[in-house]
């Protein structure tokens, strides 16, 4: 059970390929990105969304400015790559890994003293960086797998799954990585409004596996975790901050939820989502357009003149997480303990 690339590089054309998400699930589209400008419209659209996923994203961008800018002095050649990538940095504000690649595939190519070197680097370092977003899902997915009950119901909210990484998945991951070790896990989609992430891709995703998936509002979440029917809520991060986890709105809702059932939550996400430099107060939230919330399709669900405020994350406080899934353990922020590897933070 091993769901295809959702984004890479097609060296032959010099072009990135990727999932068009917002034409699931009613078709399945793939975007060829030959400029920059391309794969900017494509991440401001959620063509391509997910952490990780952008994070590859901003890789590939970079290597995209590289084959763009004509310029032949090599150190003004450079000043116009650095200039078009950090556009790629800037086309969404909270998701950190988008930033963190660009900045990591820049570095890398001042060690280059020629524009064929620093094109060669950077198609190198962004195929590292697609690589080991792989790595790190399947040994999230590993050490999260271990858990999740043997039976029972794991509620997740938006879409943390092979469409929002190179393949796998994080908090989707998890999950298949229990069924594949012979866990009987059923899943509980939260639709996750305005966007329908949940409702659209995560059960996509899991019916293509044969994984059990039921989708609900996401207001019905409270209500069934009252009633038994939820054992954990698993999601998972666009930025892990020294004092909370910035992830889809409504994710603070179910930490809240989850705590006053006594229903551990779990947050599962890479290393490279992790930001050590700030706090959540400096976290710039992003504000989505209104018509995401006034239209369903072609039918207006607000009336004309009234103001719709639509932030895509929120920040849910670490004291709210059980345990933080990375690829190198498990974090217990309360306790501050970890198992695995190392410790991560």
């Amino acid at each position: 059970m091993r769901p295809a690339d959702t984004i890479h590089w097609d060296d032959t054309t010099g072009s990135l390929l990727l999932i068009d998400q917002t034409r699931l699930p009613l078709s399945y589209r793939v975007i060829r990105c030959k400029s920059v400008e391309r794969l900017i419209t494509a991440i401001q659209r959620l063509e391509i969304r997910g952490a990780p996923a952008l994070g590859i994203a901003g890789a590939y961008g970079v290597v995209l400015a590289t084959m763009t800018v004509k310029e032949k002095e090599f150190h003004r050649y450079f000043r116009q790559v650095e200039a078009l990538a950090r556009t790629v940095a800037d086309a969404r504000p909270t998701a950190v890994n988008l930033s963190w690649a660009v900045t990591r595939v820049l570095t890398e190519l001042r060690s280059a003293d020629s524009i064929k070197e620093v094109r060669r680097v950077a198609v190198r370092e962004a195929g590292k960086i697609a690589d080991e977003d792989a790595e790190a899902c399947h040994a999230i997915g590993d050490y999260g797998a271990a858990l999740l009950p043997d039976t029972g119901t794991v509620l997740t909210h938006c879409n943390a799954g092979a469409l929002a990484c190179r393949e796998w998945g994080t908090a989707l991951g998890v999950i298949r990585s229990a069924v594949r070790d012979g866990k009987q896990i059923s899943v509980i989609a939260c639709e996750t409004r305005p966007l329908l992430q949940g409702a659209r891709l995560t059960a996509w995703e899991l019916r293509r596996d044969d994984i059990p998936v039921t989708v609900i509002p996401d207001s019905a979440a409270a209500f069934l975790m009252r009633q038994g029917e939820i054992d954990c809520v698993i999601v998972g991060a666009d930025r892990i901050t020294a004092d909370a986890v910035f992830n889809k709105i409504g994710t603070y809702m179910h930490a809240v939820c989850a705590n006053a059932h006594g229903i551990p939550f779990y947050v599962a996400a890479p290393h490279s989502t992790f930001d050590h430099e700030h706090t959540q107060d400096q976290i710039t939230i992003e504000e989505r357009d209104r018509d995401e919330v006034a239209y369903y399709g072609r039918y207006a669900t607000i009336p004309e003149g009234v103001p719709v405020r639509n932030p895509a994350f929120d920040a849910t406080p670490l004291s709210l997480v059980s345990a933080l899934i990375t690829e190198t353990g498990v974090i217990r922020p309360a306790a501050g303990t970890v198992a695995g590897k190392r410790r991560v933070i």
